[in-house]
């Protein structure tokens, strides 16, 4: 468990969080963080919920006309 620190930024307030915690997330300034809520309060990862929903439906569209694809890649 990591402790932050919340801070003013502007007229807004953000978390200081260190720099294991952001290697093991995988991402650097600049990137986003996505909070969700969980079983035991908010959950932030790196993990985009919004778009896996996308790509399954989109895996779901190809996979239905994958013949039509095939044709076409020919």
């Amino acid at each position: 468990m990591h402790k932050v620190k919340l801070t003013s930024i502007g007229t807004s307030t953000g978390i200081v969080i260190p720099k294991d915690v952001l290697a093991r997330l995988n991402v650097e300034k600049g990137d986003y963080l996505y909070s969700t809520e969980g079983p035991d309060g908010v959950i932030v990862s790196q993990f985009d919920p919004e778009l896996a929903e996308e790509l399954e439906l989109g895996r779901k569209f190809m996979g239905k006309y994958r013949e039509t694809y095939r044709a076409l890649a020919k």
